[in-house]
């Protein structure tokens, strides 16, 4: 595969590389460059985890990347996911492998690191001590969103300040070429850039992919961004808080259909609208078209075969809410088939993580 080639299939569908030019000559000097994602295995997984990030990783691989899924369970315990149980967190962990292999990246595909895997030594904790020594606690304490909480947060954990200088020291001890994830993850990857020249490492090139936003509107207190649209939308991304507002990737055909029935879809209205987000998201990107089936009375079946089609209909009224609703909710079932298929041959880490959901 020439690097033009490779260059397109790991750049498509993000929204920031930092810097496509470092990406380029990555690409022409090594085959298999290391990149990697982490997760908080933090509760049931969402369509962005899944449909976004796993797509995206689906890419990387392709295109020759020695690509890690890094399960940072000491990362979501600092953060007080499940309960705060390393051992609750080791049961979603291996949920979210599962998860993974459903969607096309089984192990001998990827790697998947622990945290536990890298924090036992020595080395790593002078890393992490390092990087906390090379940067202000102002600047760490602004990489706070990487955590899901506000940049302005004061009164919280003196753990909460670990967490960003752990991250960078994850990416320094993997020896990554590549950091990848969503938009919501810029600050700590910034962060890295900036401490890896005081520190004689290699600073990653960075790849962020756009965040889903949830089905319902919500409000979220606080900053996360000093860039106003990229704040908006780590305000509105998918949040496991908002249950309705939630798609999981574990949802049957019915929850999905009723999620999308009740969600936002202004008419008329492309610009913050979460369904139309979703259709250019998810269902482009996937399956390429997508196809609306209406009575005859109403129009009749329509299929797009691009997001700007589907958007220009709808802005002009052509397309009822309804309809677009239905026919992306169609669409997601779709794409969610083989995760049914795979946890209905292998239910047990999905039976367990439900068990501690209901008991959390």
């Amino acid at each position: 595969m020439d690097t033009e080639t490779r260059l397109n299939l790991v750049t498509r569908n993000l929204q920031e590389i930092i810097v496509v030019d470092e990406l380029r000559e990555l690409l022409e000097t090594n085959d298999h460059p290391r990149g990697y994602v982490g997760f908080e295995p933090s509760g049931m997984m969402h369509a962005g985890t899944g449909l976004i990030v796993g797509q995206k990783m689906r890419d990387y691989t392709d295109a020759g990347f020695h690509f890690i899924i890094y399960l940072a369970e000491w990362h979501a315990w600092i953060n007080n996911k499940m309960g705060g149980s390393l051992e609750n967190l080791a049961i979603v962990a291996e949920y979210f492998k599962d998860c993974f292999t459903a969607l096309g990246l089984p192990e001998g595909k990827v790697e998947y690191l622990w945290a536990s895997d890298i924090v036992d030594t020595k080395e790593y904790w002078e890393k992490v001590v390092r990087v906390m020594k090379s940067t202000s606690l102002r600047r760490t304490l602004r990489a706070m969103p990487i955590m899901g909480r506000s940049a302005d947060s004061v009164d919280v954990e003196t753990a909460f300040a670990l967490y960003p200088a752990m991250q960078t020291s994850d990416i320094f001890e993997m020896e990554l070429d590549c950091a990848c994830a969503g938009m919501d993850q810029r600050k700590v990857h910034m962060l890295a850039r900036e401490a890896a020249p005081k520190l004689g490492m290699k600073p990653p090139v960075c790849l962020h992919n756009p965040l889903l936003p949830g089905l319902q509107l919500t409000t979220v207190d606080g900053s996360f961004d000093e860039d106003a649209s990229i704040d908006a939308s780590i305000k509105h991304k998918m949040s496991k808080s908002v249950g309705k507002g939630a798609l999981w990737i574990n949802d049957s055909p019915k929850d999905v259909k009723e999620k999308y029935h009740e969600a936002y879809c202004p008419e008329k209205t492309v610009m913050g609208n979460p369904v139309m987000d979703h259709a250019r998201m998810l269902i482009f990107p996937h399956q390429g078209q997508l196809e609306i089936e209406r009575p005859s009375k109403y129009g009749g079946d329509m299929t797009f075969h691009s997001f700007e089609e589907l958007a220009e209909t709808y802005e002009k009224g052509e397309l009822h809410p309804l309809d677009l609703k239905n026919g992306v909710s169609e669409a997601v079932v779709k794409l969610l088939e083989p995760v049914a298929k795979y946890f209905e041959k292998k239910p047990d880490n999905l039976d367990k993580m439900r068990k501690l959901t209901i008991t959390r």
